[in-house]
């Protein structure tokens, strides 16, 4: 893990992607994973006005909450030809609130098909949340 407090990074993966995202509290990790996701597909936004979307999701664990709200931001992406690069994300008990922001997409260097669940565990370490997250590409 890099040193800095919150962050992520493609770790080397067979057939898919995969991507190691950190940082010092859960809702701060699911925006880190937003931001990280968009890497990994070389996402570029275009330059004009900047569009504001919430979204909301209930589950019962972390991991389903952050599949799901990654899973969202590739169905906008795909279908609405949206991406996002700020977020402020809100999370209490079994729920997720985000505001984004973002722009039309303009650029895609890779599609990611889908997020797995594939060994997906958010661990608690001493000083921070870490996950891995595997892309089916």
């Amino acid at each position: 893990m890099n040193s800095s407090s919150a962050g992520f990074e493609e770790i080397p993966h067979t057939a898919d992607c995969a991507l190691r995202v950190w940082a010092p509290d859960l809702p701060a990790l699911f925006a880190e994973a937003a931001s990280g996701m968009n890497a990994l597909m070389g996402v570029g936004l275009s330059a004009g006005s900047r569009t504001t979307r919430v979204y909301d999701a209930h589950a019962s664990d972390p991991e389903s909450m952050l599949v799901a709200f990654l899973g969202e931001l590739l169905y906008i992406l795909e279908n609405e030809h949206l991406a996002f690069d700020r977020f402020e994300t809100n999370l209490e008990k079994d729920t997720l609130h985000v505001v984004m922001s973002g722009c039309r997409l303009q650029s895609l260097t890779r599609f990611i098909k889908a997020v797995t669940f594939h060994n997906l565990r958010i661990q608690r370490t001493q000083d921070a949340y870490q996950v891995e997250i595997v892309f089916d590409v």
